[in-house]
């Protein structure tokens, strides 16, 4: 991510509104990222520092465009890149005993006379011989352990122009977000990985369901739960590329920019970022998918399929069963499918299971990982390689008392 130093954010009318490359400057924009990309590219021995005086000189003309745009351009192509380090504290040892022999030889010049002797090409040549280096590679090495003049060894890159940009508009986003003291998220789709990439950012959240079906994740942030600290600030920035990936949301963000004010940063898939981390795999695994495959777009029988389309909560645990069915009538039920397995995985999917005794849940297991244990429902469906859409249907149908709506927590649940 960027510092906050690197941070272009503006307010209007109590809205933050974070520095964003878009039409009609992305065209001219895109060739510069591509010319820079180029100097990163081919800059393989130089230093940190004069790849990033190459890519300012490359901006310079523009105008419009502020020195800390152009820092973040070179934070964010230093982030894909590998330079070389000095992991053995070599360097400060080596000018030691660069600093020792040259002192000898004060005060050095360009050109020797009558006054001083010492000519500074003359003291490199005697240097080197002491050492018994070539001057090239003592001057490559003497600063080694100084950022500024760390020397490129690879750049992973960017694979074109329009990414890098995209990665700056999302920076520039994620920066704004360091001032957050409560986010909220809206969301009908990707439950499973919006709870997720929550927890992996180690974000205190709030969910409740609202009664249109959609669900709402709330996050505090430092003035309410973590005080005198950004910390937090900087764990929604974290989960922000992970959002921008999924589909179904929206997000509203309060921001505290000064002591007493407040603005607002709203988002949504429609204003068009697009995060560097992949969309989430519709399907967990391949039963799910030939299941989905099977069944189709229509209804069955009255029950139409939604993946993913419920979120169970126990106090601090959550539970997101692979698909729901609707009927027409109201009723709802829900479907986990177990195919994969390991001793600890079956374990802790039937502990699951076992927090929500009174929710309608048909639970599918394979053969192979049925015989592992002997409890399992006397009403579980057991396939062999792919699951049945005519098995599930039989369950359904055997569902005639199936509350209209599972029960939904009445109550927020903190996760």
């Amino acid at each position: 991510m960027l510092t906050r130093e690197l941070g272009i954010v503006r307010y209007d009318r109590a809205r933050a509104i974070p520095d964003r490359i878009a039409p009609p400057d992305l065209p001219r924009y895109a060739a510069h990222a591509e010319r820079a990309l180029k100097v990163y590219r081919l800059g393989r021995g130089q230093t940190r520092q004069e790849l990033h005086r190459s890519v300012h000189n490359l901006l310079a003309h523009e105008s419009d465009c502020p020195i800390r745009r152009l820092d973040a351009f070179c934070k964010l192509l230093d982030d894909a890149s590998e330079y070389e380090r000095d992991e053995g504290r070599e360097a400060a040892a080596l000018r030691q005993k660069v600093f020792r022999l040259a002192a000898q030889m004060h005060p050095l010049v360009r050109t020797a006379d009558r006054m001083f002797e010492h000519a500074e090409a003359e003291a490199k040549t005697r240097i080197a011989a002491e050492l018994g280096m070539p001057w090239p590679e003592i001057d490559r090495a003497l600063f080694a352990d100084v950022m500024e003049f760390h020397r490129l060894k690879a750049f992973r890159g960017y694979p074109d122009a329009d990414s890098f940009l995209n990665r700056y508009n999302v920076a520039q986003l994620q920066v704004a977000l360091f001032d957050a003291v409560q986010m909220t998220v809206w969301a009908t789709d990707d439950f499973k990985t919006l709870l997720r990439y929550a927890k992996l950012a180690r974000l205190m959240h709030t969910l409740r369901r609202l009664p249109d079906g959609r669900y709402e994740i709330q996050v505090d942030g430092p003035s309410s739960v973590l005080r005198q600290t950004r910390r937090y600030g900087v764990w929604m920035a974290k989960f922000l590329p992970a959002l921008l990936a999924c589909k179904g949301w929206r997000m509203h963000a309060r921001l505290q920019v000064r002591r007493g004010w407040y603005v607002a940063l709203d988002l949504s898939p429609q204003d068009g970022y697009k995060s560097h981390l992949p969309s989430p795999a519709e399907f967990d695994s391949n039963l799910e998918e030939d299941f989905s495959r099977k069944w189709g777009d229509g209804k069955r029988e009255g029950w139409s399929l939604i993946r993913e389309g419920e979120i169970l909560c126990h106090h601090q645990k959550v539970f997101v069963p692979d698909f729901a069915f609707r009927h027409d009538d109201g009723r709802t039920a829900l479907l986990e499918i177990i195919g994969f397995w390991t001793p600890e995985y079956l374990e802790a999917k039937r502990q699951t299971l076992k927090l929500f005794p009174h929710q309608p849940i048909l639970l599918a297991v394979a053969e192979g990982v049925a015989r592992q244990a002997t409890d399992w429902p006397p009403d579980v469906i057991r396939f062999k390689t792919a699951l049945k859409v005519s098995d599930v249907l039989a369950r359904l149908r055997a569902c005639s008392g199936l509350p209209s709506q599972p029960d939904a927590p009445k109550n927020q649940v903190s996760v």
